[in-house]
């Protein structure tokens, strides 16, 4: 069966950035199960897998504008030592998630001072080329509850 819209997609992927270092990889772990065509994955490797078939395997790049979108420089800002809880130590590096405008993001701490913390909320894989090896090991039509819900029924929706 092929990857098309309204089915759901399971995928073995190991991510790398530019350099060849692996950022993630669902090695060791149940595949990544999806509905396709409910933007639940970057868009550039969704549009790459439409119309492969199950057992097919092959390399992707996506581009910043495909994946998590070009590093903007606006989303860097100082924000007050004071709005974190006064026991948690912050150091650069940690990253959290906000709830803002645009849905939960994840913040970075980029530097603290004293009464200062620079925190960017791009994502942590903005700006980047994104480089995946990509094997398609399951491809089923996707139930009514799962087209409603926009995730494959067992599937938490965190994954």
């Amino acid at each position: 069966m092929e990857v098309a819209n309204k089915r759901v997609v399971e995928i073995d992927y190991t991510l790398k950035d530019a350099e060849g270092n692996v950022l993630d990889s669902s090695e060791g772990r149940e595949p990544l199960a999806f509905v396709h065509g409910t933007q639940s994955i970057i868009p550039g490797l969704e549009k790459a897998i439409e119309g492969w078939n199950e057992g097919q395997e092959g390399a992707v790049t996506v581009e910043p504008a495909e994946g998590y979108g070009e590093r903007n420089d606006e989303l860097q800002q100082e924000v007050p030592r004071d709005i974190f809880q006064a026991d948690t130590e912050i150091e650069p590096g940690m990253r959290f998630q906000a709830v803002g405008e645009q849905g939960t993001q994840i913040i970075t701490v980029i530097k603290v001072e004293d009464d200062k913390v620079l925190i960017d909320a791009n994502h942590p894989l903005a700006g980047q080329t994104l480089h995946f090896d990509v094997k398609v090991t399951g491809v089923r039509d996707a139930t009514d509850s799962e087209l409603e819900s926009g995730q494959p029924d067992g599937v938490d929706e965190e994954q």
